[in-house]
């Protein structure tokens, strides 16, 4: 697991302020994939908690900020790098666990192993 996996890439603007983003569609390289639950940015730390709704029956996702490439506030959009798939076969989000370090290392080392891509 790389370090960084946890931080907003310096080239995500808006990170910094703060914004709510709860509400934005995700949109995984292949199209959309579902709509932010939840986002955090604590150093090192942060995440988003993305809501599949229907398309993998409700499943909630925990993505490390990392994976996010670019966030449209205009369009209310947030562009993350992996594939649908790969959200798809992702350690479901598990809300009593998400502080606990060994569900967080699970789901950095899942996230860690996919090659960084962006999508645009």
């Amino acid at each position: 697991m790389t370090p960084d996996l946890w931080s907003y890439s310096d080239t995500v603007s808006g990170t910094g302020q703060q914004m709510d983003i709860a509400g934005y569609d995700v949109q995984a390289v292949d199209g959309k994939i579902g709509s932010v639950d939840e986002a955090t940015y604590e150093a090192g730390q942060s995440y988003i908690v993305v809501d599949t709704g229907p398309w993998i029956f409700g499943k909630k996702v925990m993505l490390p900020a990392s994976v996010v490439t670019r966030i449209d506030f205009q369009d209310r959009k947030i562009f993350v790098s992996r594939t649908k798939q790969e959200i798809k076969n992702a350690p479901e989000f598990d809300e009593t666990a998400m502080t606990d370090p060994g569900y967080r290392d699970r789901v950095g080392e899942y996230y860690g192993r996919f090659p960084r891509t962006s999508s645009m």
